[in-house]
């Protein structure tokens, strides 16, 4: 099936890429090159593979907006660890030229993670920001609208054009998944009204509006 196929590929690309990173790798030992560099592994974006009925990127949900981050630096103490903790993309430059010792510009909107290279059980930012912009209707002059979405350690919440077209809330502790939106749950109202303001907090962080 075209289902099958598309799944087949995907993992056949991620295996080409995982070789092409090997041989970074095996030439960063041949040259011993691992006392001195600075190693930044991640994705651009996730990507579904049917779930939520969704195919490729540029989705709100976990299997789109998470990816990989992986940073190596020989001197950090927290090396060969994990962290939980909300990250972005936005905060590789910053961690990079600090790991340099280098000045980064005032007015960068990343952080620097190296309070989490040193301790992974830090946290330098209590959410995640994640964008999408969406299309009602179709044609040239269909409307277009933006979703913005925050991961914190436990919770998914998402807004789609300031709450108009829809909220989201999931809690990842009991569905990883993000099956069950718990948004307009009463027994949720508190952590809606919480997240709400830390999304909107995250935006104007981001220069968002």
């Amino acid at each position: 099936s075209l289902r099958r196929e598309a799944i087949q590929a995907y993992h056949a690309s991620t295996t080409f890429m995982d070789a092409q990173l090997g041989k970074l790798l095996d030439a960063m030992d041949r040259h011993n090159l691992w006392e001195n560099t600075i190693v930044v592994f991640s994705s651009d974006h996730g990507y579904h593979l049917g779930e939520h009925g969704l195919w490729q990127k540029m989705s709100l949900f976990e299997e789109s907006a998470r990816v990989p981050l992986v940073i190596y630096h020989p001197e950090m103490k927290g090396a060969g660890k994990s962290s939980g903790s909300p990250v972005e993309l936005v905060d590789v430059y910053p961690t990079v030229a600090d790991l340099c010792e280098l000045d980064a510009p005032d007015d960068l909107s990343g952080k620097s993670l190296r309070p989490i290279l040193e301790d992974p059980s830090a946290s330098v930012q209590k959410a995640a920001l994640t964008q999408v912009s969406r299309r009602k209707g179709r044609g040239a002059n269909a409307d277009g609208f933006k979703g913005y979405s925050i991961r914190t350690d436990r919770y998914r919440y998402t807004e789609w054009d300031g709450g108009k077209e829809g909220v989201e809330l999931y809690d990842h502790e009991n569905d990883a998944m993000e099956f069950n939106n718990l948004a307009e749950k009463d027994e949720a109202s508190e952590t809606v009204k919480e997240m709400k303001s830390l999304l909107q907090e995250s935006m104007k962080r981001a220069g968002s509006s």
